[in-house]
């Protein structure tokens, strides 16, 4: 098996299964206006978006050739199929929401499934699942089938009889945004001298910072963070599906979401989930 990854998500992956090869397939930087201003924003980042699939489309095919793969799994990544071995894609988004082109976009991420041997959506078959109208739209591609959630963790939290966090926060997305909401956060907390566990999901970069009632952790390994979880009253956390998922797989409750100001999949799924505007 090889882990095709970079940054962050390397890191992490690396620290479950150290001993499997890796290589880059590198992908332009996203990012998210600090306005929530999408349709700007990607208008002028569409060009190189689109340059950026057609780029890691061929790098895929030299290193199945190279390295004699038979099998690709791509988790939502455009330009990662092929038609030199079986390849799938993974995604909770058959239906994207857009502000805008939602048919052109809709086209095209149907015409990507339909290039795949399979789409495997993890979500329940049963409407309306985690995610929604995005994994169960009128219109499905050729060949999928539902996987379930996946969550790196495997069953519920025990809970602790002591409470130590008032709230554990999970900081994630692309900048600005993501340091937008860390000090928004952590500003609310300062005001209510609340005991906050922040979490910055950065596993290659290890660190922390303690204030007078908050704790600022840059990564915290599967064991330490379902007992941080297990002794928090709530968590506050984008509306990402991943996290989604993590927190149904683990029984948490008290969940506040807030999504990345325009972007639309997680509006629809903070709403969807109760979360904050």
């Amino acid at each position: 098996m090889i882990i095709a990854a970079s940054g962050g998500p390397k890191a992490l992956l690396l620290s479950h299964f150290p001993s499997l090869q890796t290589v880059d397939i590198p992908f332009m930087t996203i990012t998210y206006p600090a306005d929530g201003r999408m349709v700007k924003h990607f208008f002028w980042q569409g060009p190189r978006l689109i340059w950026s699939i057609v780029r890691e489309h061929r790098k895929l095919q030299v290193l199945v050739k190279e390295l004699g793969i038979d099998l690709v799994i791509s988790d939502s990544r455009f330009g990662l199929w092929t038609k030199r071995c079986r390849s799938v894609f993974i995604t909770h988004q058959v239906r994207i929401k857009t502000p805008v082109f939602e048919g052109l976009v809709n086209s095209l991420n149907r015409w990507v499934m339909n290039r795949c041997d399979e789409v495997w959506i993890p979500d329940h078959e049963t409407k309306p699942g985690l995610a929604g109208e995005l994994s169960h739209p009128t219109r499905m591609p050729s060949r999928y089938r539902y996987v379930g959630p996946l969550s790196r963790f495997e069953e519920a939290l025990n809970r602790s009889s002591e409470t130590i966090w008032d709230a554990v926060a999970i900081i994630s997305g692309p900048e600005p945004q993501r340091s937008l909401f860390e000090a928004e956060v952590i500003r609310r907390y300062v005001e209510s001298g609340e005991r906050l566990l922040l979490l910055e999901g950065k596993p290659d970069e290890p660190k922390e910072t303690e204030m007078d009632n908050i704790l600022i952790v840059h990564h915290l390994d599967d064991r330490a963070l379902t007992e941080a979880l297990a002794t928090t009253r709530k968590v506050i956390a984008r509306s990402g599906y991943s996290t989604i998922m993590d927190m149904a797989a683990l029984g948490v409750q008290d969940v506040e979401y807030h999504p990345t100001p325009g972007q639309t999949e997680q509006e629809y799924l903070a709403q969807l989930h109760g979360g904050q505007s």
